[in-house]
């Protein structure tokens, strides 16, 4: 199992338009093979912050999913709306 953490930072006037993509799109990458689960969450001081969190049954169903041209059309829309560069990790449970 991967947990996947995206933080992305937006310009404050993008947020809500970031959130309406993230909300006509979320159905369709939880339907990719592998995704258990998908949240959005924002940062409770930072408005401008947002991360993503899903889970993925393994890494090649991540890579399948990042790789996709839903992905490369999903990604290049969000990446016109950031104030600075997103930052992406990887998680597996260790303990």
């Amino acid at each position: 199992m991967i947990v996947r953490l995206v933080k992305m930072t937006f310009r404050d006037e993008c947020i809500s338009e970031f959130i309406a993509l993230f909300e006509a799109r979320k159905q369709t990458i939880k339907s990719f093979p592998g995704c258990a689960h998908l949240e959005l969450w924002q940062d409770t001081t930072h408005k401008n912050i947002c991360f993503t969190y899903s889970i993925w049954s393994a890494t090649t169903d991540l890579d399948h999913y990042r790789f996709s041209e839903f992905f490369k059309d999903t990604w290049g829309k969000t990446k016109s709306l950031f104030a600075d560069k997103p930052e992406a990790w990887s998680l597996a449970e260790i303990a």
